[in-house]
């Protein structure tokens, strides 16, 4: 740069060399003002109004000389891994920096989470019991009411966690609610009602049970999770004012409406329907078949129910011969063991008992819970088939404004006002006929989906029920052979010609090694010294 000519280097006089973005003046032939000497150097150009050059600025480039720093300290970590060869006029290279964990930048250790699918995480989870059943109400209005236990990760919740009070017809309005609001979908129904020992304990414990297994299964279902009714039935403090305040907001989506009452078309159900699809056909007799051999199934559950409950009963009565027959008997050597038989009756008669609640409770109650599966498979069936009566209900009403149609287009002119409502009537008609194959069509597909996992839910709840109903069996022989085994120890320690043993009753143990009830007229003998047993 030469700017020793004392000219200013701040634009009054432009410099000799051209920028590539200056915009050339345009010619203008003779008329055009001549133009400046022009130097060798530069162009020299005096702009009216401006002031004179100033003084003599000398600048002069000095040249600057790169150096490389020690980058041990920078925040980012050491640009390289090696340091650099020629350090004093800076022709190393350098590699791209390393990529440093972000734990180094704070000093903390993250940990690091499992990865999950997009759909895991915007799944909520529940965690629904059903406890606490107990009497209220006088004679005349008495039901049991149930404790409703909730924990959910959903947001649409006010708490977490939270438990109310309901009522079996409160699980009643929800099953009814579910499939009004979801056509197609299978609900998890209640239990059946009963109106004989209806406050039996068991019966209360085998109806608890099923409203639990109900609930969850609503609660994790896709689509009923985010029904509105089940929050109102899992969270509503005043449910049965909420009840009745959404009834009265929807009075339309009562019995059997639901989503077809939006079209303004009737549900009924027409005439016969014949399934066309080869698929849902050969899905209702395999479910009609499923039916039938889960109800002999239940026949006979309940026959083994009914059997182990008669051996219970044959046991207490065996236990209470064998008790008078030890209160008459003179001799100890034989009293005791048959009162000590008779204690260990009593046992086998609790085993039995618990044995057959346990064989409600295992696989009698999945059995149970799939015939009402399948009833709720059945009303989706026929959800499905009032959705294609009223697909054809629409049809026809569209072939019956089409007429009108033509005929208003052959009467002429004379007819435009009723012409322009028939066009109307048709395009309105034309409307519903698409919405209404739409809903078959959707209710079609919702359906193959929800029988397939309708399948697979079967598969896994019948497996576990059988697994739990063979431990359950296994645990009782064990615990049946213990106790005989246990009394035949009982019979052969006896010492010194006393054939049975009775050890001494510790505190809490009443009839442990079957000792004779303390109300017994026969007097306790005297342990034998160095038996264990």
């Amino acid at each position: 740069m030469d700017l020793d000519n004392g000219d200013s280097p701040w634009g009054d006089e432009p410099s000799s060399s051209t920028s590539p973005h200056a915009t050339p003046k345009p010619e203008t032939g003779d008329s055009a003002p001549a133009q400046p000497a022009v130097s060798e150097n530069r162009a020299e150009v005096r702009v009216p109004g401006r002031r004179g050059p100033r003084g003599t600025r000398k600048i002069s480039a000095q040249a600057t000389r790169l150096e490389v720093v020690d980058d041990t300290v920078d925040p980012l970590g050491p640009l390289g891994e090696a340091p650099v060869e020629n350090k004093e006029d800076g022709s190393g290279f350098r590699g791209p920096p390393p990529v440093q964990p972000a734990a180094d930048m704070d000093g903390s250790k993250r940990q690091t989470q499992p990865s999950m699918s997009v759909e895991q995480a915007a799944k909520p989870t529940f965690e629904i019991s059903v406890g606490d059943p107990h009497k209220v109400g006088d004679l005349t209005s008495s039901h049991i009411v149930y404790q409703v236990r909730t924990k959910t990760s959903s947001k649409a919740y006010r708490q977490s966690e939270f438990a109310v009070s309901r009522r079996y017809r409160d699980f009643l309005w929800l099953y009814n609610s579910m499939h009004n609001n979801n056509p197609g979908v299978v609900v998890a129904p209640p239990p059946e009602k009963q109106a004989v020992g209806r406050f039996d304990t068991n019966f209360v414990e085998s109806r608890r049970a099923a409203l639990e297994r109900m609930l969850n299964k609503i609660a994790t279902h896709p689509i009923l999770q985010h029904d509105a009714d089940l929050k109102i039935f899992l969270e509503s403090e005043a449910f049965n004012v909420d009840v009745k305040n959404k009834e009265n907001r929807e009075p339309d989506l009562g019995q059997s409406k639901g989503m077809f009452g939006s079209f303004g078309i009737s549900v009924g159900g027409g005439s016969k329907f014949v399934e066309h699809d080869d698929w849902f056909h050969d899905r209702k007799v395999y479910l009609d078949a499923l039916e039938n051999q889960l109800k002999a199934l239940m026949k006979s559950m309940d026959t083994v129910v009914a059997q182990r409950k008669g051996l219970a009963e044959a046991a207490g009565d065996f236990s209470s011969s064998l008790h008078a027959l030890a209160a008459v008997e003179l001799s100890p050597a034989l009293s005791y063991p048959l009162d000590g038989l008779s204690e260990l009756q009593l046992r086998i008669r609790e085993l039995y008992e618990r044995q057959a609640q346990q064989d409600v409770l295992t696989l009698g109650i999945t059995i149970d819970e799939y015939i009402r599966l399948i009833g709720s498979v059945k009303t989706a069936f026929s959800q499905r088939q009032k959705a294609f009566h009223s697909w054809h209900a629409a049809e026809s009403d569209l072939q019956k404004r089409k007429n009108t149609q033509e005929k208003l287009l052959r009467q002429g002119k004379t007819q435009q006002d009723r012409l322009n409502q028939a066009n109307a009537d048709v395009a309105d008609a034309e409307r519903k006929v698409h919405s209404t194959r739409l809903l078959f069509e959707d209710m079609g597909r919702l359906m193959r989906n929800e029988l397939q996992r309708f399948e697979k839910e079967k598969v896994e709840d019948f497996k576990s029920g059988v697994e739990t109903f063979l431990e359950s069996a296994v645990e009782a022989q064990k615990e049946l052979i213990e106790l005989w085994e246990t009394f035949l120890l009982r019979l052969d320690a006896g010492e010194d010609g006393l054939p049975y043993y009775v050890p001494a009753s510790q505190p809490g143990e009443a009839g442990e090694g079957f000792a004779p009830d303390s109300t017994s007229s026969h007097p306790e003998p005297t342990p034998v010294a160095g038996d264990d047993e």
